[in-house]
């Protein structure tokens, strides 16, 4: 799973297994394509809270509510790559997506200020700078306006903004308004791969 899907990091590293519907058709009929609910929880254990407070509940062993996300091919084959061959070696009883695998905090939920420090470090040795993780929110949204004609919806949507007036001050490069979400985003996912 990547931060390229728009998420900030308190939402990636909020996470929970629940929140994810990845098939077709999840139980929760809120969205037809694979796709995952951002839930506001103040008591993860890692203290990764997503930003948006919008409502959710668990009803029959599946999430509904929270900020509905599309995710893409290529976040569902990490999803499963992990889940295969790192997450079942953590010692987990907490039900978050992200752990860490190795040292003393073996099996502890992934805390953003980790993810945040990582980065960093990752990008100072490739001779990038300091690589910060909201840099992978704003390449994502620039990449879903591009593919879209610059349509502020869809990247509103796409990117989980409050709104596509505030898309518009932080991206002020759009004008053009008439391409389908799902054709955007597809687009985008095709040249991530």
């Amino acid at each position: 799973m990547t931060p390229g899907e728009g998420l900030r990091i308190g939402e990636l590293c909020g996470l929970h297994l629940v929140d994810l519907h990845l098939r077709e058709d999840a139980a929760c009929g809120q969205c037809r394509s694979p796709h995952l609910h951002v839930c506001h929880r103040p008591d993860n254990p890692n203290r990764a809270e997503a930003k948006t407070k919008h409502p959710w509940r668990v009803e029959d062993d599946a999430v509904t509510g929270g900020l509905v996300k599309r995710v893409s091919p290529a976040m569902i084959h990490t999803y499963f790559d992990y889940m295969t061959t790192e997450y079942h070696c953590a010692r987990t009883d907490h039900g978050m997506l992200l752990v860490q695998l190795h040292g003393v905090g073996a099996g502890l939920p992934w805390a953003p200020v980790g993810a945040r420090r990582m980065l960093a470090r990752a990008g100072d040795r490739a001779g990038l700078g300091k690589v910060r993780p909201h840099q992978f929110r704003h390449s994502f949204t620039s990449a879903v306006l591009d593919a879209s004609d610059g349509n502020l919806l869809i990247a509103r949507d796409a990117g989980g903004w409050a709104s596509a007036a505030m898309v518009d001050e932080v991206y002020g490069h759009v004008d053009v308004h008439d391409r389908a979400f799902d054709a955007a985003l597809r687009q985008v996912w095709e040249q991530r791969r």
